[in-house]
């Protein structure tokens, strides 16, 4: 113990609380957004301060909760060890704290142990260990104790039994190699706490505008003032309070918050979906996402093993109907077969049934088996048939058995008819049971060829192939000895078993395709199994790669042997690791699925990390960013539409919030350096600023998704969130509402208003302005002169609604022309207003036709 440490996962690293918190604040959107409410401070608008400063310390707590993915992801890790192990100590059988373990400790292993450390097993009797969290694999692994290549595959490594991992059949004994973190669970649970979380495309692209805000504020403000204090010769304090005003338009304070609203709408949507959502920003993640690496079982196929094929004496029968649900057909040549009729398929049926220690049963509307799992399949394929388990161990008890030995590589079993008949029930590997056939059905000599080709033909296929055989006994037998299963069993038929692809899946994947994002399979199971899987799915399937095959390549070997196929076999958790860094690497934004253990680094790697929520650990939900309830990859495609949604109602906020502060900006700044009356004060700036990003903005978080949302290829991760066609189109609103309330503002003074008149009129051509805007931005280039325009999304007739009720209060309540020195305006006003208010509407409806002339549909 103190050479090698108790046999626990070492305790990670973590920063206090205070400075998790603090770091929260370490943003440049922050830094703007305080900025913002120090200015709004100083001018005396407490309450829109108060809003400000709430979305800061709202945005760091929920930020600070969401910290610790690492920590959390290595406690579940540390949850799956064994507490207690039976050891042989002293020559005695005792039972310690499994923490005591050391290298050299003689373990035990009996069925529903967990293994408490890794182990070289010296012993094994039909010994099974269930290793999917670990390897992949979709079914328990037969133990033996012969040597394996060093080099070999933690899959492959038959003669270990690795800590966190259970046994499911049989008992045997091993010696401790390795405990705590030099485990194989250890080293997975060291990756996970060495990785650093990686910053979203989201974040990236919001920190590069905030900065670029920062900057361009700065940097107009610094040459406002300048100009204003050295050439228009303007009082420091006046040009001051200017530049102030200038400041408040430009930031938009709404941001974050339209940034949170829009992002948990999405969330809530993919709930419905049943994908749960742990990080905000990876609900627009999954939208950038252009490369899915995914695991097989469970995800793209149903983790239910299945027979689809059944060999006979010159016949191959198709099996209909997936996993342990009892309900399909068979069908010959495409035309179904009565199996009532049919005394072959009823013979092979009932071995299946009987010479079998498996069973299934109906749980909350869903089909369970208890054993192993391809036991599971040939009792569902007997009830296909039309078999009852009950009745049929009635008819033909079961009198003695030869149990599953994987030396031996057969089951046995003894049954009787009630009429004196006694027969043998034969079960295993086809290699073996061939060996003890000396005909097949009907009685004609055994065909070694045409088998040894089913046999082929069925592995090639990715099936796993069982023999099924009978022999009949003369005179009356209550018990068989290995000295009875003799070559004399006559071979009733093959079985070809598989893991079947959901049929969802393959629709999924050719959506993904269909939106430019590469699927790649990784997997536990072997490269011919992994084929013929992904040759099911539509993936490229013909070179597949292999663990090995990756552990001998450079990056440049493996980056192009990578773009040549979609599956890759026999992957170890590093392997994951280097091939999610290889495609990052050139650019892409990866997505990452899983469910065990092993896939927990790989899932935290990742751009974004999909756990399962089914049957995955929970060592792989805490890694990940997102959870399916259903472990279903058709839910991995709805979340990325729905992605791809949010990320395009962020861009329309943006495309509708910046004209807005652009355009206030600029009034100020032509103004200053016009050295004409300001058309706005700073307060009515923040009137705007405020009762729009909580009325107008709000409204397009909520819109549906463009009918064309996936038919085009993922955003570069390198694109900025402001495109240049964005920032036309944000120049050219700008413009115009520039145009327009300097337009009126001027008009009024002209017609003898007050000042406080005319710039009532000039908050409300910005308002309206903005108002007929949100129509025209509902869609990026589409036209808005369609009834969907009104009818798509109900909540902005509501916010329209309301906004129009706020402006008239505005401009006609006593308390707020008090406060923000507003006056009432004439129908004349009022018709200007409008009047310019759908000038504006025709001038972008132009401009996006001239987007559409040139094929443009996103911006």
């Amino acid at each position: 113990l103190q050479l090698h440490g108790p046999n626990s996962l070492p305790q990670a690293h973590r920063r206090p609380a205070w400075l998790r918190f603090l770091l929260q604040f370490h943003n440049p959107l922050i830094y703007v957004l305080v900025v913002s409410g120090v200015v709004t401070f100083a001018l005396a608008d407490y309450v829109d301060s108060g809003v400000i400063f709430g979305v800061v310390v709202i945005n760091a707590i929920i930020g600070f909760v969401q910290e610790g993915k690492a920590e959390s992801a290595l406690e579940a890790v540390r949850q799956m060890l064994a507490i207690y192990a039976n050891v042989l100590r002293d020559g005695e059988r005792c039972q310690v704290d499994a923490s005591t373990l050391v290298p050299g400790d003689v373990v035990l292993l009996e069925s529903g142990d967990k293994v408490p450390a890794d182990l070289r097993l010296i012993k094994a009797r039909n010994l099974g260990i269930e290793e999917s969290a670990l390897t992949g694999e979709s079914v328990p692994v037969e133990k033996a104790i012969a040597p394996v290549a060093a080099d070999a595959v933690i899959a492959d490594r038959s003669c270990m039994a690795y800590s966190g991992t259970l046994v499911t059949a049989g008992h045997g004994q091993g010696i401790v190699v390795a405990t705590g973190g030099q485990t194989e669970i250890g080293r997975i649970g060291s990756m996970v706490g060495e990785l650093q979380t990686l910053s979203t495309p989201l974040t990236r692209r919001l920190d590069q505008l905030a900065r670029q805000i920062t900057a361009f504020i700065l940097a107009i403000g610094l040459l406002t003032f300048l100009y204003g204090f050295f050439v228009a010769k303007l009082p420091a304090l006046d040009i001051f309070l200017a530049v102030v005003g200038l400041a408040v338009a430009a930031i938009p304070e709404g941001l974050p918050a339209i940034v949170t609203i829009v992002l948990a709408i999405g969330t809530r949507a993919m709930a419905r979906n049943r994908a749960i959502i742990r990080r905000l920003p990876a609900v627009e993640t999954l939208g950038s996402v252009s490369v899915i690496c995914t695991d097989k079982t469970g995800t793209l196929t149903r983790n239910e093993m299945t027979v689809v094929r059944l060999f006979m004496e010159n016949r191959e029968i198709a099996v209909s109907g997936g996993g342990y649900v009892p309900e399909g057909g068979f069908h010959e040549h495409d035309l179904p077969v009565d199996v009532a009729e049919d005394m072959e398929i009823n013979r092979l049926a009932r071995c299946a049934l009987l010479c079998n220690d498996a069973s299934i049963r109906h749980e909350a509307d869903a089909w369970h088996v208890t054993g192993d799992p391809t036991e599971g399949a040939l009792i569902t394929l007997a009830r296909k048939a039309g078999l009852d388990p009950v009745e049929s161990s009635r008819l033909f008890p079961r009198v003695d058995e030869i149990p599953f030995d994987s030396e031996r590589r057969f089951m046995a079993t003894l049954h009787h008819d009630h009429e004196g008949h006694h027969f043998i029930l034969l079960k295993g590997a086809p290699e073996r049971v061939l060996e003890l056939c000396t005909r097949q059905a009907g009685g004609r000599t055994l065909d070694h060829d045409y088998w040894l080709g089913c046999i082929h033909g069925a592995a090639a296929a990715g099936e796993r192939v069982l023999a099924l055989a009978q022999c009949e006994l003369h005179g009356e037998r209550m018990q068989i000895e290995l000295h009875d299963i003799m070559p004399r069993f006559e071979l009733l038929g093959l079985v070809g078993i598989i893991d079947p692809p959901r049929e969802e899946a393959v629709s999924a994947i050719a959506e993904c395709r269909r939106a430019g994002i590469e699927v790649k399979m990784i997997t536990g199971d072997h490269a011919v199994t992994a084929a013929a899987i992904g040759s099911k799915l539509g993936l490229s399937a013909s070179n597949v790669l292999t663990g090995e095959m990756i552990a001998g390549m450079d990056d440049a070997m493996l980056r192009q042997k990578l773009s040549e196929t979609d599956v890759i076999a026999r992957a170890n958790p590093e392997h994951k690791l280097r091939l999610i860094a290889i495609l990052q690497s050139e650019g892409q934004l990866v997505a990452m699925t899983g469910d065990g253990v092993n896939d927990a680094p790989a899932l935290k790697a990742a751009d974004i990390g999909v756990a399962m929520g089914g049957k995955g650990t929970d060592a792989a939900r805490e890694a990940s960013d997102i959870v399916l309830t259903d472990d279903n990859f058709a839910t991995i495609e709805r979340a990325v539409r729905e992605g791809r949604i949010v990320f395009d109602n962020l861009k329309k906020s943006l495309l509708f919030l910046l004209p807005t502060d652009i355009g206030e900006g600029g009034v100020i700044l032509l103004a200053i350096f016009a050295g004409l009356a300001m058309p706005v004060t700073a307060g009515q700036i923040l009137w705007v600023n405020t009762v729009t990003a909580i009325t107008l903005a709000l409204a397009l978080a909520f819109e549906p998704g463009e009918r064309n949302v996936m038919d085009h290829p993922p955003r570069p991760s390198s694109e900025p969130i402001v495109t240049r066609m964005l920032a036309l189109r944000i120049l050219f609103v700008a413009m115009l509402m520039m145009a327009a309330t300097f337009s009126i503002f001027e008009w009024e003074l002209s017609r003898g208003s007050s000042i406080e008149t005319a710039r009532t009129a000039a908050v409300n051509m910005l308002v309206a302005g903005e108002l007929i805007y949100l129509f025209n931005v509902r869609h990026f280039t589409t036209s808005a002169f369609t009834w969907e325009t009104l009818t798509g999304n109900p909540v902005v007739l509501w916010v329209s609604a309301a906004l129009i009720v706020f402006q008239l209060l505005f401009t006609y309540a006593a308390p707020m022309q008090e406060l923000f020195l507003t006056q009432a305006l004439d129908a004349a006003s009022w018709l200007i207003i409008v009047t310019f208010a759908i000038v504006e509407f025709l001038a972008v409806e132009i401009e996006k036709a001239v987007w559409r002339g040139f094929k443009v549909v996103r911006m």
